[in-house]
C-alpha cells in the first residue's frame, strides 16, 4: 500500500468520522435549541430541578453552581454541579432535562456505579497513555520501528476504552433524569417527559459519534501500520 506526502487514502476515515461529529453535534444542538424554548407547566428553572431531584434521591451534599456562558453542563466528584446561566436560570425542557441529568451522575456517585468506580480508577493512566498514543506511533512511522507502533495503538485503545465505558454512565443518568422528572412533579406531561426524553437522546448521541471517531482513528492506525510495514 502507498502513502505519500500528499496522498493517503486513510484520510477517508477522518473525514467519516469528522461528518458523524459533525451530524451528531447538529441534532444535539438543534434538539437543545428547540426545546429551551418550550415553557414546562410547573415553572420550575434548572437550579430548581437539580435541587428537587437530589433531595428527592436523598442526597444533600452536592452544591449547585452558576457558570457564564451557555449550553455547558458537568458534575464534578468534588460533588458539584455546574450548570451555564441559561440552563440554571430557565424554566424550559432542555433546563430541567440537562440539570436532571447531571444529577444522575450525582446518584451514580453516591451509591458507587460500578462502571464509575472502574473509569475512575483508571482515568489517570488512560489520560497519561492517550497523550503518549499519537507521537509514539509517528515515532515508530518514522524510524520504521514496528514495536513503537504497536505500543502507540495499544495506548489508543485506552481513549477507545473510556469512551466506551462512557456510554453507559451517560445513558444511565439520563434514565435516572427522566424517572426522576416525572416522580418530582417537574414535568407533568406525556408531550414535557417525551421532549427531556428527546433532549437527552440527543446529547447521548454525542457521545456515541465520539466513540466511533476514536474508533475509526484506530482502525487508521492499524491500516497506516499494515501498509508501511508492507512497504
Amino acid at each position: 500500500m502507498f502513502y505519500g506526502m500528499f496522498y493517503d487514502p486513510t484520510y477517508v476515515l477522518v473525514i467519516i468520522a469528522a461528518v458523524i461529529a459533525l451530524a451528531a453535534s447538529g441534532y444535539c444542538t438543534s434538539v437543545m435549541n428547540r426545546y429551551s424554548r418550550m415553557r414546562i407547566s410547573s415553572g420550575v428553572t434548572g437550579r430548581q430541578a437539580a435541587e428537587m431531584v437530589l433531595h428527592s434521591a436523598g442526597i444533600h451534599d452536592v452544591t449547585i453552581w452558576k457558570m457564564t456562558g451557555m449550553g455547558s453542563s458537568f458534575y464534578r466528584y468534588d460533588k458539584t454541579i455546574h450548570l451555564s446561566s441559561e440552563l440554571f436560570e430557565q424554566p424550559s425542557i432542555t433546563a430541567v432535562a440537562t440539570a436532571a441529568h447531571e444529577c444522575g451522575h450525582a446518584m451514580q456517585h453516591a451509591g458507587g456505579y460500578v462502571v464509575n468506580r472502574v473509569m475512575n480508577t483508571i482515568r489517570p493512566v488512560v489520560q497519561i497513555s492517550s497523550n503518549a498514543a499519537i507521537p509514539i506511533f509517528i515515532l515508530g512511522l518514522i524510524f520504521s520501528l514496528e514495536p513503537l507502533q504497536k505500543i502507540g495503538i495499544l495506548l489508543f485503545c485506552g481513549v477507545v476504552l473510556i469512551q466506551l465505558l462512557s456510554l453507559p454512565c451517560e445513558f444511565n443518568a439520563s434514565r435516572r433524569a427522566v424517572a426522576m422528572l416525572g416522580q418530582t412533579g417537574i414535568l407533568r406531561t406525556e408531550e414535557e417527559m417525551r421532549g427531556a426524553r428527546k433532549v437527552l437522546f440527543a446529547a447521548g448521541l454525542t457521545y456515541v459519534a465520539a466513540l466511533a471517531g476514536s474508533l475509526l482513528q484506530l482502525l487508521r492506525l492499524i491500516i497506516i501500520s499494515g501498509g508501511r510495514d508492507r512497504d
